[in-house]
């Protein structure tokens, strides 16, 4: 076995993102000795066992009550069955796991397996159950202005119309340029923490196209003269308002005991 540098044991402990694992994980990802020259299922058994199995159980059948595992780590996520390769790809990829403190929202944070560590524990997962694959969206075929409208009117009330994240009660918001189109359609679809999860009755999937490509445009904006600010739309707008107003009334004050005097 090997360890490998700073981390966590349960790095899939929310691959299904229903549940938080309640375990404090140690430092190291652990991995075989020698792992094959392909990814596989059975090399993705072999790394889920070593570092997932502690809170979703040997066979991803999920462990409901806190009990000792590997490392003396107590822990408790839920089954895997039947997620599929959506959410575990997903999960797995933003680096949501580990979760260091099991009370905090998961965020995007360094990823501890490779590529092909990556794909295997997904084409692991997959194989427990018929959950939904991988979805490969075409934002190039899709219209930008359907994707305003789209993301307008399921996503600005949260992550803000230029996708630059906010604040919701009770969680977080991330900003959105630092995800790619498959992270995007997957988190629409798993709808990871709080975020609600949209179906295709309600996004179908020319929308999710559309959504992805108007999501990815926000990485470089349009500014078409005057001052961006961060792209951060109405809140810094507002602050640079006010201080103007501020300065404004100040120097009026400032003026006006100037000519009594």
């Amino acid at each position: 076995m090997r360890l490998r540098a700073t981390g966590a044991l349960a790095a899939c402990a929310l691959l299904a993102g229903a549940g938080i694992a309640l375990a404090q994980p140690p430092d190291g990802v652990v991995g075989p000795t020698r792992e094959p020259p392909s990814a596989s299922a059975k090399l993705g058994h072999e790394i889920f066992e070593a570092n997932c199995a502690s809170c979703h159980g040997g066979l991803g059948q999920g462990i409901y009550r806190p009990r000792p595992g590997a490392g003396d780590i107590a822990g408790a996520a839920p089954s895997l069955y039947n997620v599929g390769a959506e959410a575990a790809d997903f999960y797995l990829r933003t680096g949501f796991m580990p979760l260091v403190n099991p009370h905090a929202q998961p965020t995007n944070n360094r990823v501890l397996f490779d590529e092909k560590e990556i794909r295997s524990l997904v084409a692991f997962v997959a194989s427990l159950g018929h959950g939904p694959a991988i979805p490969h969206p075409e934002p190039a075929r899709a219209s930008l202005a359907e994707g305003l409208k789209v993301f307008t009117e399921n996503c600005a009330g949260c992550h803000q119309i230029v996708a630059r994240g906010g604040f919701v009660t009770g969680a977080r918001v991330p900003p959105l340029q630092g995800v790619d189109a498959t992270e995007i359609a997957e988190a629409v679809r798993i709808g990871p923490y709080l975020m609600p999860r949209f179906s295709r009755r309600q996004i179908d999937d020319s929308q999710l196209n559309a959504l992805v490509r108007y999501v990815l445009s926000t990485r470089t904006p349009d500014n078409r003269g005057g001052w961006s600010i961060g792209n951060l739309g109405p809140i810094p707008e507002g602050m640079i308002a006010w201080l103007a107003a501020l300065a404004l009334a100040v120097l009026c004050l400032g003026l006006g005991r100037r000519l009594r005097a």
